[in-house]
């Protein structure tokens, strides 16, 4: 665990190298995954807005290696690093729009297209890069989490995507690019 909901928000911190699962806790016990992010991507940024608390809680679902940015540090490397500054803005506004696409996906698309794009987005389809075709380990429960379904309805898209061709689901996890055809049929 990198950080609790509720824990004091002094200090911004970037993924160098692994994977790293935000959740939040509703106050009725609902736990949701609000984000996967991999090497390269900034957490915790509430603290430099003035939040007090934590908001999410952050977890390593892999072998991780995070750098951890006391907020008056971060706050002075805005004011002297353009550079940073220019980098933290830009990921910061990619992370807004994707905060954006999120949302629309989950009040417009079924839960089987959303499954199929956090797949794709969990593979990093669409980035610069080669896109990540085995996955981390991830449970049928998190990706519930993260699309807002039943374990027993990924369980059954994830048997038809396996059927289909769109991956491989076998102790690993392989996403093809072909399952992009689920996310753009209508």
């Amino acid at each position: 665990m990198i950080f609790a909901q509720g824990d004091n928000a002094d200090a911004l911190f970037n993924i160098k190298k692994g994977k790293i699962k935000l959740t939040v806790v509703s106050n009725s016990g609902k736990e949701a995954v609000i984000a996967v992010l991999g090497a390269g991507d900034y957490f915790g940024e509430g603290c430099l807005a003035g939040q007090l608390q934590r908001m999410s809680t952050a977890k390593a679902m892999t072998d991780c290696v995070v750098a951890r940015i006391a907020r008056p540090a971060v706050m002075e490397m805005l004011q002297s690093d353009p550079a940073f500054s220019k980098q933290l803005l830009s990921y910061m506004l990619t992370r807004t729009i994707r905060i954006e696409e999120d949302l629309i996906d989950q009040l417009f698309n079924s839960s089987e297209k959303r499954l199929a794009r956090a797949l794709l987005l969990l593979a990093n389809f669409g980035k610069e890069g080669k896109p990540e075709i085995v996955l981390p380990k991830i449970s049928q429960e998190v990706l519930a989490e993260m699309i807002g379904t039943t374990r027993s309805r990924v369980s059954f898209f994830m048997n038809k995507f396996r059927r289909l061709g769109f991956i491989k689901y076998n102790g690993t996890l392989e996403v093809h690019s072909s399952l992009l055809n689920v996310v753009l049929h209508d």
